[in-house]
């Protein structure tokens, strides 16, 4: 079975649990046309099966993680109240959730003290960081690696902040000594580091950027939407587990539950080390606050109305699932990060590959070795699309020429960057999977190669 249907059970026991809430309340009929809905759903059912089959283990491309049981079934549950978590008035239960569930967030990253909410999402999340970054430094620039997500960029856009970007190592991390150059000659308030780039999963030398905040004063937010729970595993390369252990020294971070917090879409999240940066947020509501002198969510939040099911399937999952370092959420991170160790060495013990980066996190980037880059790009499509007729989904990185040069991964340049194959192995169900991945990729690799060699 790919899809869990036996804990829908579960949902039935805790509805009428939740029932037993409202009834001193008179009843209320339900005219619900129960063959109609049943027709409709089923119709919905038929056209969701035209998708990639993203909770199974065989699907190893994008940043796609099925939520934990748990989490869809809180979140199922809630809908029955629909709560929304701008105000009090219409998510009382889902606010109290929603702030013990990001203070468990923010206590996985040293704070304590701390003002943060949950938004829709990473690139929501990092807006508003970015907007306080603006409003504590109005005429500075924000920085942020050539490898960081687009959003930035874009968002800087939005905002009306002139934005750089900071070439990177070969390591696609961030460049010190570019950014140190940077912060020489220009007006830098912020500066953005990734803990988990989108594309290679790389992690900015937080540490080394900390040494430059000492010097230049600049502030720092962590984009830490793909990485951020990685600071719950162990076994990672020193560097990696210095610059995460750094994280508490920042002025902001965002995390996305929905990606490795096993969270529907969509749950971000934004955390401030600065509680008094809520002063910028200030409005006037009369007919918003007024059932509690309370903090409401919607005071501290640049969106409006927000989905309070977000909070109750974290604070659930949470519940469920603690966020601590040997915990069973933390061995599933680990699993992850072994089974991209393992992919990683067969790649690199491979002749037909050329493994581009030693993976941080969970996500292996490799390229087919060729003689030329448009050979070894157009190899790398057909392999993946070969691989995908088989069950096996991997996702295509383009990366530029100065990332790879030194790989050896061709003989000749003859464009200036190469597409690669990558790989998500964000579940804990990978480790056990990666012998028929590599199967697959094996077999395919031969037949694109032979087809090559005799075409």
């Amino acid at each position: 079975m790919v899809l869990d249907e036996a804990s829908l059970a579960l949902l039935q026991t805790a509805l009428k649990r939740l029932n037993k809430g409202f009834n001193t309340l008179p009843d209320v009929e339900h005219d619900l046309d129960l063959e109609a809905v049943e027709n409709v759903l089923l119709e919905v059912a038929g056209r969701m099966q035209d998708n990639y089959p993203y909770p199974h283990p065989l699907y190893a491309g994008q940043m796609l993680k099925p939520p934990a049981p748990i989490a869809r079934l809180a979140y199922m549950l809630s809908l029955w109240i629909n709560p929304n978590n701008h105000a009090l008035d219409g998510g009382k239960a889902s606010s109290a959730l929603e702030k013990e569930a990001v203070a468990d967030l923010a206590k996985m990253f040293g704070w304590e003290r701390h003002l943060g909410h949950l938004c829709s999402g990473g690139t929501v999340a990092n807006l508003e960081a970015l907007w306080v970054a603006k409003n504590l430094h109005p005429s500075q620039k924000i920085v942020a690696s050539n490898q960081a997500h687009y959003t930035h960029s874009r968002l800087c856009r939005v905002l009306g902040i002139p934005f750089l970007a900071v070439p990177c190592n070969s390591r696609a991390q961030m460049d010190v000594g570019e950014l140190k150059q940077l912060l020489e000659t220009e007006e830098i308030g912020t500066v953005v580091i990734t803990m988990g780039t989108t594309a290679t999963g790389s992690v900015d030398p937080l540490a080394e950027i900390l040494e430059l905040q000492k010097i230049y004063g600049f502030r720092l937010h962590a984009d830490a939407a793909y990485g951020g729970y990685f600071r719950l595993v162990e076994d990672l390369a020193p560097e990696t587990k210095q610059a995460f252990a750094c994280l508490n020294q920042v002025d902001s971070i965002v995390i996305d539950p929905h990606k490795h917090g096993l969270q529907p879409y969509g749950c971000g999240c934004v955390l401030f080390q600065d509680p008094t940066v809520g002063r910028f947020y200030h409005h006037d509501s009369p007919y918003t606050y007024f059932s509690s002198d309370e903090l409401h969510l919607g005071e501290i939040s640049l969106e409006c109305s927000r989905p309070g099911s977000s909070a109750v399937a974290l604070w659930a999952t949470q519940r469920l699932f603690p966020l601590v370092p040997g915990g069973e959420f933390a061995r599933g991170l680990n699993q992850s990060c072994q089974a991209a160790k393992i992919l990683f060495n067969k790649l690199q013990q491979d002749s037909r590959f050329r493994v581009v980066f030693s993976p941080e996190l969970d996500i292996v980037v490799w390229a087919v070795y060729g003689g030329t880059a448009g050979q070894s790009s157009r190899l790398a499509q057909e392999i993946f699309k070969a691989a995908a007729r088989e069950n096996l989904h991997l996702a295509l990185a383009n990366l530029p020429r100065y990332l790879l040069e030194s790989q050896g991964v061709v003989m000749e340049w003859d464009q200036d960057s190469i597409t690669c194959l990558r790989s998500c192995l964000m579940k804990p169900e990978h480790l056990a999977w990666i012998e028929p991945i590599w199967a697959i990729l094996d077999r395919v690799t031969d037949a694109v190669l032979k087809d090559e060699g005799g075409s």
